[in-house]
């Protein structure tokens, strides 16, 4: 049996994890397969300019990436008795569908929380897909009655590539 590995990831496996996110997104919305390729490049320039906030996991088995999650970290506002801080967001949590339930997304979500408890971070939150939300609770994850956001219209946010989304 082969084995099957969690690991941070590496410089040549973005163009992988881009294929993902790709796929990820025509599975959810639908894309047009047209503009695939400068997506990949793209994304595979912006995991790497943005590495230092957005910390990449892959699954892998044979050096093929079945999966991959984000960390992204966020520094804290300090406080006169820490004032280094920050907290965790789980993003981009994806497994292609011929390697699902067999226990990935759960590795992956593993992953990144000892990864967010290596470096200290005070929370970790996710927004989640209604079926993934069982496997974050099995490890931890639970509604917080205070953590609100506000989901802000299409156009409102300047300076966002919407593309992207």
């Amino acid at each position: 049996m082969a084995k099957i590995e969690v690991r941070p990831a590496r410089p040549a496996d973005l163009e992988a994890v881009a294929g993902l996110r790709w796929r990820w997104v025509a599975e959810r919305d639908g894309l047009p397969g047209a503009g695939r390729a400068e997506f990949v490049r793209e994304f595979a320039a912006w995991a790497l300019a943005n590495a230092a906030t957005h910390r990449c996991l892959v699954v892998v088995r044979e050096d093929l990436v079945l999966g991959m999650a984000f960390l992204a970290i966020t520094a804290r506002v300090p406080t006169p008795t820490a004032f280094t801080r920050a907290a965790g967001d789980v993003q981009s949590v994806y497994v292609s569908p011929e390697a699902r339930d067999c226990g990935l997304g759960g590795l992956l979500i593993n992953g990144v929380l000892r990864l967010a408890a290596d470096l200290g971070l005070e929370r970790v939150t996710v927004h989640s897909s209604k079926r993934a939300v069982p496997a974050y609770e099995r490890r931890g994850f639970a509604v917080a009655r205070h953590l609100m956001q506000a989901v802000l219209p299409p156009g409102r946010s300047s300076g966002h590539d919407r593309r992207l989304r």
